[in-house]
């Protein structure tokens, strides 16, 4: 084999992750320490997102610059909930700006190609 098939080769098998659903900019709504833990998300907004419930998500707090990884609860539709859970109560307050992000492992190949979900919610944390 020549040097680049080896390489071709190579990047045709290799998996990436990449980012497959941004909930970009909702308010916290509430914040519940005594929780077992993770994000309650408004499931208007983990559909639109592509999300499901117990996918792992990171947390970025727009106002602190915290980075958490949890996993999704679904929220009541239409309601606008964005409630950080049991330890992650922590990294963030009501009122707290945040970016919901999850990722996907996948060909490298195909990653080329794919199109993540990415949501804009209004001020109220509505589509």
């Amino acid at each position: 084999m020549n040097e680049f098939h080896c390489h071709y080769h190579t990047f045709a098998l290799m998996q990436i992750e990449v980012l497959k659903s941004k909930v970009h900019r909702v308010t916290i709504t509430e914040a519940q320490l005594n929780y077992v833990g993770s994000l309650t998300l408004d499931e208007d907004l983990m559909d639109a997102a592509n999300m499901i419930e117990n996918e792992k998500v990171q947390v970025v707090n727009v106002n602190t610059g915290s980075r958490i990884e949890t996993y999704l609860i679904k929220g009541k539709r239409n309601s606008g909930t964005v409630c950080l859970n049991g330890p992650a109560a922590r990294s963030g307050a009501v009122g707290d700006i945040i970016i919901i992000i999850s990722y996907a492992i996948m060909d490298f190949n195909a990653a080329k190609t794919f199109k993540p979900s990415i949501v804009f919610p209004d001020i109220h944390n509505k589509l």
